[in-house]
């Protein structure tokens, strides 16, 4: 039977999961310090860690599901999906070619609290400067996305190998330093989350899938629960949050040039 106060730990983690995963906030970053506070470490724990994000993954899927149903449908013959899946498959290819090659490393050196620590710092430094900083738009929309300017966008992605490093954060942030509004650079960074984490997810599970036995079913249904439902709350919140901004900007200019 398993140990309920494992249990919980499940359940706050993955709350943190959710809630962390799609925010400029590290989630890898705080479910290891939120870990180390509870106690939940070892290679099982982070593997556990991982393996709760494709529970949040599902959350974008499903709230995307729509679009993406679209896309597929219509992929042989609509040159907006053909661009999507091509801007995808850009995106992904750094973190997948430098996650191959450097798994080991970056699991042994990196996956501590002292680097957690400081990426966070680092990227608050960062969300802080880019939010200041001349946004010049280039990009409005996410059918207007070029393959390159995607690859870039995937090579900032890539930074968030690093533990504390958020990959929602510097994908936004790398989407607004190479011209896209915030909203395209937000849902860029939802949809390029979906195959970046769904392989991430399954390469780790299949490494270290001799950690995990029966036993441990009970904390994967509770720690994934909690993450999908707190990742698509997220998600919806920062997408109405987005939204509201660019509102209020446009209202902002139209009030504006009427004065003048």
């Amino acid at each position: 039977m398993t140990d309920p106060i494992q249990l919980l730990y499940a359940l706050i983690l993955g709350l943190v999961e959710g809630v962390t995963e799609f925010l400029p906030i590290s989630s890898t970053g705080h479910l290891i310090i939120a870990g180390q506070l509870l106690g939940f470490t070892g290679e099982k724990a982070k593997v556990f860690m991982i393996a709760i994000q494709l529970a949040a993954i599902f959350a974008v899927v499903w709230e995307y599901r729509v679009r993406l149903g679209h896309v597929v449908m219509t992929l042989h013959s609509e040159p907006a999906s053909q661009r999507l899946a091509v801007n995808l498959m850009a995106g992904f290819l750094p973190a997948a070619v430098l996650g191959f090659l450097f798994y080991k490393q970056i699991k042994f050196y990196l996956f501590n609290p002292i680097v957690v620590a400081s990426a966070l710092v680092i990227g608050g430094v960062l969300i802080l400067w880019a939010e200041r900083r001349k946004h010049v738009i280039t990009t409005e929309g996410i059918d207007e996305l070029t393959w390159r300017r995607a690859l870039a966008v995937g090579f900032a992605q890539a930074l968030a190998m690093i533990p504390g490093t958020s990959r929602s954060g510097a994908t936004i942030i790398g989407g607004l330093f190479l011209g896209l509004s915030r909203k395209t650079a937000a849902e860029f960074s939802f949809l390029l989350a979906i195959p970046t984490m769904f392989a991430a997810t399954a390469y780790d599970l299949y490494k270290n899938w001799r950690l995990f036995d029966v036993h441990d079913v009970p904390l994967f249904v509770v720690g994934g629960i909690a993450a999908f439902v707190s990742a698509l709350i997220a998600v919806r919140t920062l997408i109405k949050f987005v939204s509201r901004v660019l509102a209020t900007a446009y209202f902002g200019l139209v009030d504006w040039r009427a004065g003048h």
